[in-house]
């Protein structure tokens, strides 16, 4: 069936209907708006280096292909995944030859991410004294993926996911400018007016502001759809039967692993059992190791909660244990019973704070000696020279541990006094507080 033009079938629809001016060019407003900053400097002419940070689909490599048209620059475009050094010293060469014709060169770099650090240092120079333009582009946080020497040469530009609005009105522009309307194509699609919005905001809420996903989806639904009075029908089935399963936005070692990790620790932190359940489905939902989510939440129990409840740590172990031996998928059953656990749990930070007490008078005074009295006098020289000397065993003091601890001094000598651990008036912490009132180890 000749549904798209022949001479066009070997391209996806994204690349066919790729805008060719930022009059045609949908969304991301505060960059290229009227009065946004890659509009301004276009206005301008002063094209500098950039690092388009975003999602994909979302026209980082659209927009780098409009501004060279636009300042009429020669364009080069390599991927990352298949390029090395020596094709960007032989772009170098290639814009040099063009920069003594007068001519300026954009090298637009996609998942530039993917070079390592002595790949990304042979641009610094030709970055530097303007051999080229680069424009690098990225789904990761350029702070952890590009180094910092090409980061202060560049100006990093964010593009956001496309909205559910601007991803319809790129779909309608597919169906305007690929010949697919009724007097372009054999069999042009149909979709009913009164399930063409229905239809549409299916295909866009499934993609995570992805516009190629979204095209290569409609072309798909397009090509499958049965035909009806010679003409495609594009039905909200057609579509569902289509996107079998859209896999949810998460890269396992890039940024929105940190931020839902993160967004799940909070949520426990701040004691919102709903939040922490949603953030963990989102994870486990996306592919994310149940073992590293375990192995956070007992990291979670010791520095959140401690021994506001002590239980909190004894059932995140007893959760890792328990997704280690009965595994996926029902390895979500401990998970989401540990999770309402200690988001509910009273929260205590002492351990981590004792600690860092602790770590302060380690860091100033270094290796302090043991105490002689302290010391284990294992042998007859030990002995003789003060080992174990005057030490109380508390077991056999009168008051057991409580007279031990205000008769001995268990610290180095300079030391002698020091505070750690406060405990707090949360949950069995309070407890604690009572028994070191009673022992004499607090006022």
């Amino acid at each position: 069936m000749e549904l798209f033009k022949q001479e066009n079938q070997k391209k996806p629809l994204a690349d066919r209907i790729r805008p060719q001016s930022l009059e045609d060019f949908i969304g991301q407003e505060a960059l290229v708006g009227k009065n946004a900053p890659i509009s301004q400097a276009i206005k301008a002419g002063e094209i500098q280096s950039m690092i388009f940070w975003g999602p994909p689909g979302t026209g980082k490599t659209t927009l780098a292909h409009i501004i060279a048209k636009l300042k009429n620059y020669k364009f080069i475009s390599f991927s990352a995944v298949l390029s090395g050094v020596n094709d960007v010293r032989r772009v170098i060469k290639e814009a040099n030859f063009y920069r003594a014709q007068g001519k300026r060169t954009i090298l637009f770099v996609d998942e530039i991410h993917r070079f390592n650090k002595a790949q990304q240092d042979a641009f610094l120079h030709c970055v530097e004294d303007g051999t080229i333009i680069l424009i690098g582009a990225t789904s990761e946080n350029p702070s952890f993926a590009i180094i910092s020497p090409l980061l202060s040469r560049t100006t990093t530009y964010v593009f956001k996911p496309f909205t559910e609005e601007e991803l319809i009105k790129i779909i309608d522009r597919a169906i305007e400018k690929s010949g697919l309307k009724p007097s372009q194509s054999k069999y042009p699609p149909q979709i009913e007016e009164n399930e063409r919005a229905i239809a549409l905001s299916y295909i866009a809420n499934v993609v995570d502001g992805d516009a190629r996903v979204a095209l290569n989806i409609f072309e798909f639904v397009i090509l499958t759809a049965p035909l009806k009075n010679g003409k495609k029908q594009i039905t909200l089935d057609a579509i569902k039967k289509a996107i079998q399963e859209s896999p949810l936005l998460y890269d396992k070692k890039g940024e929105e692993h940190y931020n839902l990790i993160s967004a799940f620790i909070k949520s426990m932190r701040g004691s919102a059992p709903d939040a922490a359940l949603y953030w963990l489905v989102r994870m486990l939902e996306s592919g994310e190791d149940p073992l590293f989510i375990a192995r956070r939440m007992v990291i979670f129990a010791a520095e959140d909660i401690g021994n506001a409840d002590p239980q909190a740590l004894v059932l995140a172990t007893s959760c890792k244990s328990a997704i280690e031996f009965v595994g996926m998928p029902e390895g979500f059953l401990p998970l989401s019973q540990t999770v309402a656990y200690l988001a509910t749990a009273p929260k205590s930070n002492t351990a981590l704070t004792s600690y860092k007490e602790a770590l302060k008078d380690v860091k100033e005074y270094g290796t302090l000696p043991v105490p002689l009295h302290l010391r284990n006098p294992v042998t007859k020289l030990m002995r003789k020279i003060g080992y174990g000397k005057d030490y109380k065993y508390p077991h056999d003091c009168k008051g057991g541990s409580r007279t031990a601890s205000t008769q001995e001094n268990y610290l180095p000598e300079k030391l002698k006094g020091s505070k750690y651990y406060t405990p707090s008036d949360s949950g069995f912490e309070q407890e604690i507080k009572k028994r070191m009132k009673d022992n004499g180890t607090t006022d």
